[in-house]
């Protein structure tokens, strides 16, 4: 009994982020594959929407568990802002990106006919693509960094905040790059379809955008804004 309790003690900040990251990439990217096998039935907006909702809904559910990063990109942000311990970095990127192969897998199995599962292909050449992706990644962890309480979104504040930058930008920039933000979301999708060219694009913008915006953080707010640790 005692060993369950330590167990769940220290893997629910992991189990966490499996479930918030598969919830998010399947609806998110569900959302997309089934505008795509139904001929825009969704629609850009309609996605979108899924998208600003889902991450929510799952800020709300994990937010005071495991900080509802759902993104490796966020995840080393607040690392490198000293507000969460390096040594759970990795934990929680396999954990994040477990839960993003995982809901691809099952949107492959649930829609074989599906060309691209709601992979994030550039329309633009991939310096512009990396670009907006950068600066995309950089508005959304200014927006995390800010409502956040440590390395933690919590409450309704940050639920919509966060939601809204995600509904926002993929509103505007779905179009162009789909809006990644994130490099779990890309990573499984995309290897799963097999549509990875500008895959690197996708994993190294949104990392740069999120340390960016840590650093403009910390010329704009107190000395010791980025300086507490809290996992």
């Amino acid at each position: 009994m005692y060993l369950c309790l330590v167990f769940k003690r220290i893997m629910k900040k992991y189990i966490s982020e499996f479930i918030g990251t598969f919830s998010m990439i399947f609806c998110g990217t569900g959302a997309m594959t089934v505008n795509e096998v139904t001929s825009g039935d969704v629609t850009h907006v309609g996605i979108a929407i899924t998208w600003g909702l889902i991450v929510m809904a799952m800020i709300y559910a994990f937010g005071e568990t495991s900080g509802a990063h759902f993104n490796p990109a966020v995840t080393i942000a607040f690392a490198y802002a000293k507000k969460f311990a390096w040594k759970e970095v990795p934990k929680y990127i396999i954990a994040q990106v477990l839960g993003a192969f995982t809901a691809s897998f099952i949107l492959l199995f649930l829609f074989p006919t599906s060309e691209f599962l709601g992979s994030t292909i550039p329309s633009v050449d991939l310096g512009r693509a990396f670009v907006l992706e950068l600066l995309l990644t950089f508005f959304l962890m200014v927006v995390i960094i800010n409502v956040s309480t440590g390395s933690k979104e919590i409450g309704i504040i940050a639920g919509i905040a966060v939601g809204a930058v995600v509904l926002l930008e993929a509103m505007f920039a779905g179009p162009i790059t789909n809006a990644s933000m994130n490099p779990a979301r890309s990573l499984a999708p995309n290897i799963v379809s097999g549509n990875i060219q500008g895959l690197w694009l996708y994993i190294l913008a949104p990392i740069l955008g999120a340390l960016l915006a840590v650093v403009s953080c910390k010329l704009v707010k107190d000395d010791n804004c980025c300086d507490t640790i809290n996992c």
